[in-house]
């Protein structure tokens, strides 16, 4: 439910002070949790049940306990999967012409509309736990994405009717298509929706554990008026197609708060959008939840309290960098710590941390904000990206003057990044003088737990990973079948996997001397360091992950 219509409500009816109001209201929109989360943490109601139970008569609704139900394949037959999942609706009972649903969101009107058009049937509106009404989509339903029928019969309506560009973004079947792919992209835990234009098609594709999947195309014709749809939501520009442009788009999807950035790229056949989508309630920036070894984990703590130096993390594009260093600025954000980050772009808004937006365009880049950040008598500093050797003197010098930066690199493994520098042209006295540690990173898919089979390797694979039949007597491998939980894919979420070099004194002298990156790894390894294809077999034998995720990214 949308915390600007609730929290008035219960305000109203004396369940909740002014106050308590203004205090929730401010950290829905700072952590992008479900307005139903926060009351319950609030202590306002004991749990979730009960607050609905609260809500149901102040809204008009039947509160319903979907414990106690049984839901048969004829009830819930009644509604397509793609309009429950957008509606997050679920059907409860049949009675003559009425349909008696079960809603995440009583107050949605348009849900009401919606359900009365797809299903023609009068609609009861009953309430029920948002959690018990979206396990039971997504046990009934699953999370395969589409676009409910009624949608692309206006579609096909709209695309028949000349307007101009400006009036068919603001039509009313476009905004409630692009909003469609929007929650449904996000309900699947994508982390990207991609609109793509062709001569012949309009493909739209979004990324779920790293992985792309295609939902059913629009017509053709309407890829001029959703690409416009979309630039007006991130305030972009629609009249401007002949070069990239960058936004953003702020919306609340399913009760939470979730950021877009939002990009365009003028192609052959017209422009290509893609989407990145920030959920903050499903990004957990914290460092106990990233499951590091605990070796790594120690490592890392003390070195984010150290009072000055680098601490580099490395890995190709989306392997979880940023994330990672978010939370190492998370975990030292206290009162008494002057923390500044520079980021192209900001992806999470932190409460107690200066973030700055680097604009290549107007000459504020990474070197130009770094200068500026040390007049700013910074504790810790972030900088988005190493890019260029004048960033990454600046860095050096911030970090041999008292202050301790992370940035990230763009390298295979974790030596390489003192090659990548010295590439750049930094002294390599330098490097060994002001580096701390290096961690290299990947993000490798999880094995749904619900389908999780065990399998006997045969010699081909273990050969592959190094292995003889004796290296791994007595473990055990999985592989994920494929069920309706994880879309048939045998994957659901991800793990990162994780290499440490510590910047020990054998390590630095060897910096010094600008031994090539084999011989530092050669003795990184000698000095204890566990590499990513060993973090990966140890996921492999706890039954997290399989071989071919870990062969891909190791």
């Amino acid at each position: 439910m949308d915390a600007n219509t609730l929290l008035p409500l219960l305000e109203e009816h004396g369940h909740i002070t002014t106050d308590q109001s203004a205090e929730m209201l401010e950290e829905y929109h700072r952590s992008g949790k479900p307005i139903e989360e926060i009351l319950t943490n609030f202590q306002i109601y004991e749990n979730e049940k009960q607050l609905s139970q609260k809500i149901a008569p102040l809204v008009g609704a039947e509160f319903i306990d979907l414990d106690t139900v049984n839901l048969t394949p004829q009830v819930l037959s009644a509604i397509p999967p793609q309009t429950a999942r957008f509606h997050e609706a679920v059907p409860v009972a049949i009675s003559g012409n009425t349909l008696s649903v079960a809603l995440a969101d009583p107050l949605n009107i348009q849900a009401r509309d919606d359900l009365a058009f797809v299903t023609n049937k009068e609609i009861q509106i009953l309430f029920a736990p948002p959690t018990q009404i979206r396990n039971r989509i997504e046990k009934y339903y699953g999370t395969e994405l589409g676009v409910p029928d009624n949608i692309l019969a206006d579609l096909a309506k709209e695309a028949e009717q000349a307007q101009s560009l400006e009036d068919q973004a603001n039509a009313a079947p476009i905004i409630k298509f692009v909003n469609t792919i929007l929650a449904q992209a996000i309900q699947a835990r994508a982390s990207d929706i991609h609109f793509e234009p062709f001569e012949t098609e309009f493909k739209i594709r979004y990324r779920v554990d790293g992985a792309l999947y295609e939902m059913t195309p629009p017509p053709k014709s309407l890829a001029a008026s959703v690409t416009s749809r979309v630039k007006v939501m991130a305030g972009l520009n629609i009249a401007e197609r002949r070069i990239p442009q960058d936004g953003r788009i702020q919306t609340t999807m399913a009760g939470r708060q979730v950021d877009l950035r939002v990009s365009t790229l003028p192609t052959q056949f017209g422009e290509s959008v893609v989407l990145r989508v920030l959920d903050r309630s499903v990004v957990n920036l914290e460092l106990e939840t990233l499951g590091m070894p605990q070796k790594i984990y120690d490592y890392i703590c003390k070195v984010i309290e150290k009072p000055n130096g680098i601490f580099i993390v490395t890995g190709p594009t989306g392997s979880g960098k940023t994330t990672t260093l978010y939370s190492c600025l998370r975990r030292v954000n206290t009162i008494d710590t002057k923390l500044l980050t520079v980021e192209d772009p900001v992806e999470y808004d932190i409460e107690g941390i200066i973030q700055v937006q680097a604009h290549e365009s107007i000459g504020l880049n990474f070197a130009r904000v770094l200068r500026a950040f040390l007049r700013q008598d910074p504790d810790r500093i972030m900088v988005g990206e190493t890019r260029d050797l004048e960033t990454a003197q600046i860095a050096i010098q911030a970090s041999l003057t008292g202050h301790l930066v992370l940035t990230t690199l763009h390298t295979n493994d974790a030596t390489g990044a003192v090659t990548r520098l010295i590439d750049m042209g930094v002294e390599p006295f330098l490097i060994a003088a002001s580096l701390e540690g290096v961690l290299a990173q990947r993000l490798v898919r999880r094995i749904c737990t619900d389908c999780r089979t065990p399998y006997e390797p045969d010699e081909f694979v273990l050969s592959s990973l190094n292995l003889s039949p004796h290296d791994v007597a007595g473990k055990n491998f999985y592989y994920g079948k494929g069920c309706k939980s994880c879309n048939n894919t045998g994957y659901r979420g991800r793990k990162g996997i994780y290499e440490l070099l510590d910047i020990t004194d054998p390590i630095r002298d060897l910096i010094s001397q600008s031994a090539p990156s084999l011989v530092i790894r050669q003795k990184a390894i000698e000095l204890g360091m566990e590499t990513l294809r060993e973090d990966g077999l140890r996921a492999i034998f706890d039954g997290i992950s399989t071989v071919e995720e870990i062969l891909k990214y190791t």
